[in-house]
């Protein structure tokens, strides 16, 4: 492993083996060239950590360091471990992948949703992408954002169409989970997964995780938040249950509350780990949290077109996004598939190559899709063909 790298500028701490230094190279000059402020990057190959790096500071005026344990708001990677709690109990037979949703939750089946199954939401093809009976701030009170579900008629036919859900998908799955479980979504996720694979991310923080979280610092050129500043556009009639008050990303209720759409905490080295598990056909360092069948299950390609949402072209599987080279390259192999998160997280696993990535920041991604930081790490592990906005 190449030692730590000095920048005249920056400091970059931690091990990347030679084999994969165009990513120590990349990372360093997100610092030197794009404005990379803290951030951290992190790979597996072959069930083996060869990227463990950080950098930078936590806040604008650089004055404190990014230290190797600082974690930050990982925003919509939370959609992808609600799906993997979900994938995990349909691994286990607690849940039927093609069951009706009101199986587990007979409430929900009001207002045409009596034929949402499972798959469905797992797909972002339920419809269920508004809850125009929530009040603002319902992100923080569970119960009530759930009633307002069970009152939601789907935007389309479940199952006939597929667009991001922004906002509901982890309540949707995590009161599935709950009815099935008895336990929230961010207590299930510590105890079969994060604690198990020993990785620093979560969904509600305990106070000592709160006092080593970064702020997450604005970015003017970040469009997803412009996008859903527009009342009249779908994101925007999404986020109409916001909480008052405008940004929201440093808060103290999305730190402990759990918000398991776009609220989890964590960190690159963590986020790398679950899916070198995924890369491992369920099973790392020993653990097994999936069985290989259920694993496959979760690289299934269901739709791909411009979305209404996110107003940019997607590729959506079971739970995760898929390769797109355009706007979200995850390497040469258009197998691999993970999620990206608006504040510029990024996590990914080919399990071809059985390699996993992960990247995180706390300076908001720029323009549409990942963002030139971590579009270029990922095409330094990965390889494939830079995109034409990418310099």
């Amino acid at each position: 492993m190449a030692d730590a790298v000095m920048d005249a500028d920056q400091i970059v701490k931690g091990s990347c083996d030679d084999s994969f230094s165009a990513v120590r190279e990349a990372f360093v000059d997100n610092f030197r060239r794009r404005g990379e402020v803290g951030a951290a990057v992190c790979v597996y190959k072959d069930g083996k950590k060869v990227v463990d790096l950080w950098g930078g500071h936590k806040d604008l005026a650089r004055t404190v360091p990014w230290a190797e344990d600082t974690i930050v708001i990982m925003n919509s990677l939370a959609k992808s471990m609600s799906a993997l709690c979900m994938h995990m109990l349909i691994d286990r037979g607690k849940v039927d992948f093609d069951a009706p949703v009101a199986n587990y939750w007979p409430e929900f089946a009001q207002a045409g949703k009596e034929k949402v199954l499972i798959r469905h939401i797992l797909s972002h093809t339920c419809g269920v992408i508004y809850s125009d009976r929530a009040k603002p701030g319902s992100w923080y009170r569970w119960d009530e954002h759930i009633k307002a579900l069970e009152m939601q008629e789907p935007a389309w036919e479940p199952g006939t169409y597929g667009a991001y859900n922004s906002i509901n998908i982890g309540y949707l799955l995590g009161e599935v989970l709950r009815r099935v479980t008895g336990e929230s979504v961010g207590s299930f996720l510590r105890k079969e997964v994060t604690s198990k694979l020993g990785a620093d991310y979560h969904l509600g923080l305990r106070p000592d995780e709160i006092a080593r979280v970064s702020d997450m610092h604005q970015n003017p050129k970040n469009t997803f938040f412009q996008i859903a500043a527009d009342p009249k556009a779908p994101l925007g009639r999404a986020f109409q249950s916001q909480p008052p008050g405008g940004y929201f990303q440093n808060t103290r209720e999305i730190r402990e509350i759990e918000v398991p759409s776009f609220g989890g905490h964590g960190n690159a080295r963590a986020m790398a780990r679950i899916y070198a598990m995924l890369a491992g056909d369920g099973t790392l360092d020993g653990v097994e949290l999936l069985s290989p069948a259920a694993v496959e299950r979760t690289r299934w390609l269901v739709w791909e077109r411009d979305c209404i949402m996110t107003q940019r072209f997607l590729r959506m599987g079971f739970g995760f996004m898929h390769n797109e080279p355009g706007t979200l390259p995850m390497g040469k192999n258009m197998a691999a598939y993970g999620h990206s998160g608006t504040g510029g997280a990024f996590a990914w696993c080919d399990r071809d190559r059985r390699m996993s990535f992960a990247y995180c920041t706390n300076f908001q991604r720029e323009g549409p899709g990942i963002g030139a930081r971590g579009a270029v790490l990922a095409l330094a592990a990965g390889g494939g063909t830079p995109p034409d906005w990418l310099t």
